[in-house]
């Protein structure tokens, strides 16, 4: 896993939550709610080619 992913998400958590914590305290939780969802969509479809590299690792470790 590279160190710039990680940085990444970090970004990304951090940015999140302060969009966050601006929208619902103007009053919209509904726009809150979506930009959160919308970072973790982002997020996984970062990792998700790591984690299916790791359950590939996992079988051929097994053989599976």
């Amino acid at each position: 896993m590279e160190i710039n992913l990680i940085f990444k998400i970090a970004a990304v958590g951090i940015l999140i939550t302060i969009l966050g914590q601006i929208l619902k305290h103007s009053g919209r939780e509904e726009h809150a709610f979506l930009i959160s969802l919308a970072g973790l969509i982002l997020v996984l479809t970062w990792i998700l080619p790591y984690i299916y590299d790791l359950f590939v690792m996992i079988q051929d470790l097994f053989d599976l």
